[in-house]
């Protein structure tokens, strides 16, 4: 199985860890995978450096070391004019006589040998001492020989048996020219300084090669070079660290399993996709994680990277591999994952517990909103009947005179005296009128009167309000209008105003425990962008009404609060805290707004701003003088009502006006009178019925007979938006009490809406 392994680019680039493995499989074809560079190394170690010089030039002046030639004498050969020869050109020359003295001084600053066939001969015959010269090695030898000798045979056979590291040998023949000795000593020299330069390449690069061994040895990364078939080249000690046997996955059974391959996704791989094996497909390989498990440890992680080596052809020819530790990233990443997961935990469990809380919380405000809504309208209730208490009086007079009016009506007709029976029928209508106004205003402070926003001259209503407000007041309080005739029209409710004044000027007077003046008054305000961020408001066009006392006045910390529902300064007993919030709410809801200015001892204003009306027209819902009482033509209307006294004078009005009128006292038995009728021109039913109410008879009725016109009348509404809620198609209202004139025209109304459609 091919070897392999795995990694990442942690420590360089795979481009680094690419040369380092190319250098180093270079350096394997100088010399084994076994053999250091020692060998190589003695040569530099004996060898002084300058001992040659380049030079193109056969000719150019040499130092006497580096041209130092060594003459073999002897033999009857005269070499005199050979020596004058070569000392003319600079060479150093050394002698020698025998084979002793050549021996002694061959060496390597000998840049060539020059000695004749015989003079060899006799030192080869001498012993086996130049067999075994070492530092002789390489040198070029000059042979001088005479071809017309016997001892041409003599010398061939001399040349068979010269060592093999004679290697670079020329012979020259007798008689020798001058030019061709030259040239072959130059030749030769040429020759040496190339064995120079070639040594002195290989010191070199054995050099390099000990530096690079040095570094790969000591990286903190293991470094493994390994061939095609998978054994491991070259490896050092931190590799093998993790691969004692030098082999991924291991052969050794035992071991089979101590390497575990991951993908990216943390996904175990097979053998067949280690990093080793990928490369030596071709694959260059980075981040593959692996968990190696030793024999005397726990686990580690490691991260390897390979790439593939090619030779010169594109072959690959083996693959390099460099596993780095990462035992201490995966320690942290785990240490951040438990982190992590804690801190998940604790957030789940706080958002748990957040999530109960809020929810605790939501049940609590609930709650204390479904409280509060209950205070608030039984204080309201009590308000009512605070404010009711105090004008009680009026009340019975008002009763007093309808009462007594009707009685001496009775008297008298019963006498016969019908003189002055107008006059106790105009009290008696007088006195009701105001009770009903009473009632309005009362139903309007409880929240029960229909909320309409209208074009309202506010002057004319405070000037009808301040009857009710006298009362309210002490003898001790002068009330004071200040009516600007350029005020305007407001578009607002009518009640709702009568009641906020109403509201303001009750808080007003408790202000005045000893007396004062209440002053309202009224004006026309065009609020500018500065004014409205002064006053807290919006820009654009109001009526303006200012409610004033000489109180008490508000301090300035309780000023801010006012507002505020059941907040109030008033002793336990004495104040709901509702008046000013209602009101508040009540500006908020007609898009004005309301400021307030006080001073502690001197008084307080409260201002209401509410928009001014686009409409000249007054809505003020007078009923004209000239209703025509008898405008009926047999029109059939069905009246439901359970009060007899109203469903009596409902029928006796009705049948006046000149309709034909049919009659029931609730929902069930109009249903049974429907039935037998076979035309129906309107229903007029009240809203509160025992059983079925108005609204759903009304449904029902319209359901059989669905362009029927619908009259509903009523003391008072279920909420504020009534009228925009609760009726329907071709459905309209009429408050209790009303007046015949008022009955007749919203009669006339509905039927005159329904003509077009034809009797049902």
């Amino acid at each position: 199985m091919l070897a392999s392994c795995c990694g990442g680019p942690t420590v360089g680039s795979c481009a680094i860890q690419h040369s380092i493995a190319f250098s180093l499989v270079a350096g394997l074809s100088i010399d084994s995978p076994s053999r250091r560079l020692s060998a190589k190394r003695t040569r530099r170690e004996t060898s002084p450096a300058p001992y040659y010089r380049k030079s193109t030039d056969v000719t150019a002046d040499i130092s006497s070391e580096a041209r130092r030639l060594l003459i073999g004498t002897g033999c009857g050969v005269d070499f005199s004019r050979l020596v004058q020869l070569l000392d003319e050109e600079g060479y150093e020359l050394a002698f020698c006589s025998d084979s002793e003295s050549l021996f002694q001084q061959l060496d390597h600053r000998v840049g060539a040998v020059i000695a004749t066939d015989r003079f060899l001969a006799s030192a080869m015959a001498s012993g086996p001492a130049l067999t075994e010269q070492g530092d002789g090695a390489d040198i070029p030898f000059i042979v001088v020989t005479d071809t017309q000798s016997e001892s041409r045979a003599d010398f061939l056979a001399v040349k068979r048996r010269l060592p093999e590291w004679v290697a670079d040998l020329v012979i020259l023949e007798q008689p020798i020219r001058p030019a061709a000795l030259l040239s072959t000593v130059a030749m030769a020299w040429r020759s040496r300084l190339r064995q120079f330069e070639i040594a002195d390449r290989l010191v070199e690069l054995a050099e390099q090669q000990a530096t690079l061994e040095s570094l790969v040895e000591h990286l903190p990364v293991g470094i493994c070079l390994i061939a095609t078939n998978g054994t491991t080249v070259l490896s050092n000690p931190t590799y093998e660290r993790y691969v004692p046997n030098r082999r991924i996955p291991s052969t050794d059974g035992r071991h089979a399993q101590r390497w575990v391959g991951l993908d990216s996704q943390g996904q175990r791989i097979p053998p067949d996709q280690f990093a080793g094996a990928r490369a030596l497909r071709g694959e260059m390989v980075e981040g593959a994680d692996f968990r190696y498990y030793p024999d005397d440890g726990p686990e580690l992680w490691t991260r390897v990277n390979a790439v593939p080596l090619y030779d010169s052809q594109g072959e690959i020819r083996g693959a390099a591999l460099v596993v780095i530790d990462i035992n201490a990233e995966k320690q942290n990443e785990e240490m951040l994952r438990r982190f992590n997961d804690d801190l998940e935990f604790q957030v789940k469990a706080r958002t748990r517990a957040l999530e109960e809380a809020l929810e605790k919380l939501t049940l609590e405000s609930q709650e204390r909103a479904r409280t509060e809504d209950q205070l608030r309208q039984s204080m309201k209730m009590d308000a009512v009947g605070q404010l009711t208490g105090g004008i009680a009086h009026d009340f019975n007079n008002m009763l007093t005179g309808v009462i007594g009016a009707l009685d001496l009506m009775r008297l008298r007709i019963g006498r016969q005296q019908y003189g002055d029976l107008d006059r106790y029928m105009t009290a008696a209508h007088t006195s009701a009128s105001r009770a009903a106004a009473l009632t309005q205003r009362l139903l309007a402070f409880s929240r029960r009167q229909s909320l309409e926003a209208r074009t309202v001259s506010v002057n004319p209503l405070i000037l009808s309000l301040s009857d009710l407000l006298k009362r309210t007041l002490t003898e001790r309080i002068k009330l004071e209008l200040q009516l600007d005739d350029r005020a305007g029209l407001a578009l607002v409710d009518p009640n709702q105003l009568e009641n906020a004044l109403l509201n303001l000027s009750i808080n007003a007077r408790d202000a005045m425990p000893d007396g004062g003046i209440l002053a309202i008054a009224t004006s026309r305000a065009d609020i500018d962008e500065t004014e409205a961020a002064r006053l807290g408001g919006q820009r654009g066009r109001y009526v303006s009404i200012r409610v004033s006392d000489t109180g008490v006045g508000i301090p300035e910390p309780v000023l801010g609060k006012i507002f505020e529902p059941f907040f109030t300064t008033k002793p336990l007993g004495q104040g709901t805290g509702l008046g000013l919030s209602m009101v508040y709410g009540f500006v908020q809801q007609s898009s004005g707004f309301v400021s307030v200015t006080s001073e502690e001892g001197a008084g307080t204003s409260i201002t209401l701003y509410i928009p001014l009306a686009q409409s000249s027209a007054v809505e003020n819902g007078a009923i004209a003088a000239s209703v025509d009482l008898t405008s009926g033509r047999g029109q059939t209307i069905l009246v439901v009502e359970d009060d007899d006294s109203v469903r009596l004078l409902l029928a006796a009005a009705l049948e006046d006006f000149g309709y034909q009128v049919h009659l029931a006292e609730e929902g069930q038995q109009a249903l049974s009178l429907l039935d037998g009728l076979r035309t129906l021109d309107l229903l007029i039913t009240d809203v509160g019925l025992p059983g079925l109410n108005g609204r759903q008879l009304a449904e029902i009725i319209q359901q059989k007979r669905p362009d029927l016109p619908v009259l509903f009348i009523s003391g008072y509404a279920e909420n504020a938006a009534i009228r925009s809620e609760f009726l329907g198609t071709g459905m309209s209202m009429m408050t209790k009490p009303f007046t015949l004139e008022h009955l007749a025209e919203t009669v006339s109304a509905a039927l005159d809406a329904q003509a077009e459609t034809g009797a049902i």
